[in-house]
Formats: structure tokens, sequence, C-alpha cells
């Protein structure tokens, strides 16, 4: 069973969420302070975790960094919950390495959607081989991505992007493409969600990267390139 953890200090909000994803199979675990689930994180109990930014104690987005900086912990599905909903400060957790993000007030179905959405894309795909593309190889079933034999930590909606855009080498994707692949709803995304993710896969592949292209207004194309 997938045990979900919840770092949200409103007690009320925090039941209501148990409740909902309860009822869906999933185990939670709730926290009303960072460190308290940082605590227990260490354990590496959980399958994904829902974070709300505004926390008494330590702020979320320093909590999603300081998940992010552990090897360990590189592949923890991490949702944002935030009453802010602002553009900044939804881009900004992307950059630190959240999968996704959820506004404030939300409905109970859009939550477990969203959940499961996340869900799906962190499970490996069985059958076929790796995924290659210059320095670059992407292996599905193991959820694994090397880059020159050297393992490159992504996130869970970062893999999947660069796997979409290696599968479709040399062809131009539009957002819209890439957020369906996601499985995402896409009148509760920010424009720049995709670009922002992109960013960081560039900056994590640097310089094998660069033949991820921008196609102004469009989408992004991964060039098809042969190894040296």
């Amino acid at each position: 069973m997938m045990k979900i953890a919840i770092v949200e200090d409103e007690a009320d909000l925090r039941g209501l969420i148990a409740l909902h994803l309860g009822r869906e199979g999933w185990e939670v675990e709730g926290f009303a302070k960072g460190a308290d689930f940082l605590g227990e994180l260490s354990e590496g109990k959980f399958d994904l975790a829902l974070l709300d930014l505004m926390l008494p104690d330590i702020d979320g987005l320093e909590i999603c960094k300081v998940v992010r900086s552990q090897s360990k912990f590189k592949d923890l599905p991490i949702i944002m919950v935030t009453a802010k909903g602002t553009e900044a400060d939804i881009v900004l957790g992307l950059e630190l390495g959240a999968d996704d993000y959820i506004k404030k007030p939300f409905s109970p179905r859009e939550l477990v959607a969203r959940v499961k959405s996340l869900l799906r894309r962190t499970q490996p795909q069985s059958g076929g081989g790796p995924l290659k593309c210059g320095t670059i190889e992407l292996f599905p079933d193991r959820f694994e991505v090397k880059l020159e034999g050297t393992a490159v930590e992504l996130t869970a909606t970062e893999f999947k992007i660069l796997e979409l855009l290696m599968k479709n080498k040399g062809r131009v994707l539009t957002r819209a493409r890439i957020l369906d692949y996601l499985g995402e709803d896409r009148q509760f995304v920010i424009d720049r969600t995709i670009d922002v993710h992109i960013l960081n896969i560039r900056k994590k592949l640097q310089p094998a990267g660069e033949p991820i292209e921008t196609i102004r207004s469009v989408g992004y194309r991964l060039r098809d390139i042969d190894p040296d």
C-alpha cells in the first residue's frame, strides 16, 4: 500500500485531505510541522508528499530544497499546496524540485486526481530497451537516466518529460501534448509549468541538454543527434 505524507498545519484541512486520500486506499500520515516530517522522512517510508508552503516552523520551499538535496529522496514525488497561488511562488517551488502544485481552496476531487496523476508518473514501465540521444541514456524500466554512464537525478515529472522528448526525437511537442502525457488537467496549470521543468532538465544535463530546443510559441523538440 502506498503511503502519503500530508504536511499541513491546519488540523481541519489535514484531516479532510487524509479522509479523501484514505478513501482511495492509500495510507496517510499527517504532520503539523515541517521538522516532524523531515524527521520521519529519513526512514524513507513515503511514496508521495503533499507539502504546504506556509508552515509555522520551516518554510515549505526550504523543506523542498532539503528533500531534493539528498540523493536518497530525489525520486520522492512532491505536490506543493499553496494559499498564495501567485505564479512567482509556483515557479520557485517547481525550480526547487516540486513535481506539481495545487492552489487553496481546492476540491477533494481535484486533489485526488493530481495525486493519482503524479503516482502514475513514478511507476517504471516494463518492456523495451533504453532510449538514447547523444550521451544521454534513459531506462524506462528502471526509472533511471545516465549521462556518459553517470546517474542523473531527475524528479518524476522531469523524467517523464525527458522520456517523451526522447521517444519523439526530431518532433516538435506542444506544451499541451506534454501536459497530456503527464496526465495533467490544463485548467489547473499555469503556462510556465512545462517551461520550468524543461529548464531544470537542461541544467541537470548540461551540456548534453543543449539539443532540447525551444520552438517559440509552440513547444519543445529534442534534436536527434549521434553520440561522439
